[in-house]
């Protein structure tokens, strides 16, 4: 089990003051682009514990954040269906500490993978451990940021029940602003979730656009966290392979997500 990496890492906090917040959307919107630059963001302040958790299979925050993949909740899963000794060893131990031994992390962050099976079949194993991971692991932490997987399928099987702040990301398409639709009534209809803040965050805004995307953020009938504008430096470190995390502070998506940092009291 790898040891918390964050500076406060000594400090347990009260259950007043933790947040977990997840990043859901269409695919391609941009979530985990934001989810990358919240946690980046946190982790430069250095005075709170902060868990990442990467829940998509496609597993990119961690190429996001810089931060390099160990063990998997996957891998947990592999090796607890294909070795019966490995089943019986876990059998007396706290599922806690079973998660907890594929926490990896650096740079200040602890990061949580979900990985994939290795074979085809449903994820419903692999999803009820991350449901558990996210809820035991999180008591530890000031904040947990979790990048969901594309669509409205982790909300509705209550994966993220727990969080207590909801981010619907889309692009300023219609089809992205529909998904963000379509994840509210989920989230409104999952007796499981009930998030004290639901909001969308609008990417990669052109300029001279801002007035029609907030004509049509309004129309899905949720409260509009901010939008990130088109930049440049995200293109430049995707192309290149630079953690999106190491974006600088002046660079405009970086200035928007301080922005929402802010609407949402982080």
């Amino acid at each position: 089990m790898s040891t918390p990496s964050s500076p406060s890492s000594s400090r347990v906090p009260q259950s007043d003051d933790r947040r977990v917040v997840a990043v859901t959307g269409k695919g391609g919107a941009g979530k985990t682009l934001l989810a990358a630059l919240i946690v980046g963001l946190l982790a430069r302040r250095g005075d709170r514990r902060i868990l990442a958790i990467d829940a998509d299979s496609a597993v990119s925050l961690p190429l996001a954040l810089g931060v390099p993949v160990g063990r998997t909740v996957g891998d947990i899963r592999e090796e607890l269906i294909s070795d019966p000794s490995a089943k019986r060893r876990v059998e007396d131990i706290p599922m806690s500490r079973v998660i907890a031994d594929a926490l990896g992390g650096g740079r200040g962050i602890d990061l949580l993978v979900m990985g994939r099976p290795e074979g085809p079949g449903c994820f419903c194993m692999l999803n009820d451990l991350l449901r558990y991971g996210i809820e035991s692991l999180s008591r530890d932490y000031d904040v947990t940021v979790i990048d969901c997987e594309a669509g409205p399928e982790q909300v509705n099987r209550r994966v993220v029940r727990s969080v207590d702040t909801l981010i619907v990301v889309s692009d300023t398409s219609a089809r992205g602003l529909n998904t963000a639709r379509v994840i509210k009534r989920v989230a409104e209809s999952s007796g499981g979730i009930k998030p004290v803040n639901v909001g969308l965050v609008v990417n990669r805004v052109r300029p001279g656009s801002e007035g029609a995307v907030a004509v049509m953020s309004r129309e899905t009938d949720l409260r509009v966290l901010g939008y990130i504008p088109e930049d440049d430096n995200v293109t430049r470190y995707d192309l290149t392979g630079r953690p999106l995390a190491d974006l600088p502070d002046d660079s405009p998506a970086m200035v928007a997500v301080h922005g929402i940092l802010r609407e949402l009291g982080l």
